[in-house]
């Protein structure tokens, strides 16, 4: 052994303990050259989960190294990758406007793609709840106060005339515009964020409350159309329905995702799934508020102002058509991810 050749022990414990880390090395090394080739942008959840964890795991690596001594080479490999993961973990973060015109653009739409399996779950669950209350309350109308709340129905009942019934479509509210959107936006708000919140409990509380609420649209309807107001109360309704309705399923698929993840949660542990899931779930529920105030403006302002049926039920087609063309239009940028 010559004077500069590092004795034999140092150099089998340099390669034992490279056998033993080196995995987590290049796997930090392949998410960094797609990140470097592709941005951030270009990573899935999973990865964006794994980026810190394999970070602060090459750190470990690399206080072990130079605290034991070991050979050079793997001492400055492990400063270079460690200073390229500190770029993509801790450097500059992009202004705010920047992040917004990214939700709009990118994250939320693509958010909503990842999650069509369980949005088309939750908009079955609400029309089946429609279909029921409508059964059940054209066969009893005591089944009405069951499903619609006093505070809601406002004289809107059985006992109601179809004068009455017709001059709550037509007529002026008692109640200041501004003040009835608040009022219905706070409503369907609660409603949209018990939907995503109660997901925790495998996601049973979120079908029961997308059932419930399709239970109170389906006696609003049987009730209207017994009084001959079909199409009325469909343009009544839908003119801010779509948006509205489709703001409640897209929280009650929220819900389900993280209802998903905890119950199955795969090769992970429960609050390691959740965690993986929830950032699609919370990019969604951003994206419910927005549509919920929509919703609120539509409802407290649009409904009563504009008073002709096919206006009403073009106005709540248009919006239905919109969101769809948002959402699910293909986009070069919007990534899925199958597995959170």
């Amino acid at each position: 052994m010559t004077a500069h050749e590092p004795p034999p022990e140092l150099v089998l414990g340099s390669r034992r303990f490279r056998q033993e880390r080196e995995a987590s090395w290049k796997a930090l090394e392949a998410l960094l050259d797609i990140a470097e080739r592709k941005s951030v942008r270009g990573l899935d959840d999973d990865a964006l989960v794994a980026l810190p964890m394999l970070y602060r795991a090459t750190l470990s690596s690399l206080s072990v190294a130079r605290a034991t001594s070991l050979d050079a080479d793997l001492i400055a490999y492990l400063e270079a990758l460690s200073a390229r993961a500190y770029f993509f973990v801790y450097g500059v973060q992009s202004g705010f406007w920047r992040r917004v015109r990214g939700f709009f653009a990118r994250d939320w739409p693509a958010a909503m793609v990842a999650l069509s399996g369980e949005t088309l779950v939750a908009a079955a669950l609400l029309l089946t709840g429609t279909i029921a209350g409508y059964i059940m309350v054209a066969h009893d109308p005591a089944w009405y106060a069951s499903f619609v709340p006093a505070s809601l129905a406002s004289g809107r009942d059985p006992l109601a005339t179809t004068a009455a019934l017709r001059e709550t479509l037509y007529g002026g509210e008692a109640n200041p515009l501004a003040a009835l959107a608040a009022f219905l936006f706070t409503h369907n708000a609660q409603v949209a964020i018990g939907a995503f919140a109660l997901g925790f409990a495998f996601g049973l509380p979120t079908a029961f409350l997308l059932l419930t609420t399709g239970c109170m649209l389906g006696a609003f309807l049987v009730l209207f159309i017994s009084h001959g107001l079909g199409v009325p109360i469909v343009g009544w309704l839908m003119i801010h329905g779509t948006t509205e309705l489709f703001a409640i399923v897209v929280a009650g698929a929220a819900g389900f995702r993280i209802g998903r993840a905890i119950a199955f949660p795969g090769g992970l542990t429960r609050t390691a799934a959740a965690t993986v899931a929830g950032r699609t779930a919370a990019t969604a529920m951003l994206g419910v508020l927005v549509m919920l105030l929509v919703a609120g403006l539509l409802e407290g302002f649009a409904r009563q102002l504009i008073k002709a049926d096919a206006v009403r039920l073009a106005v709540a087609s248009g919006m239905l058509a919109l969101w769809l063309v948002y959402f699910y239009l293909p986009r070069k940028t919007a990534r899925t991810n199958r597995h959170s």
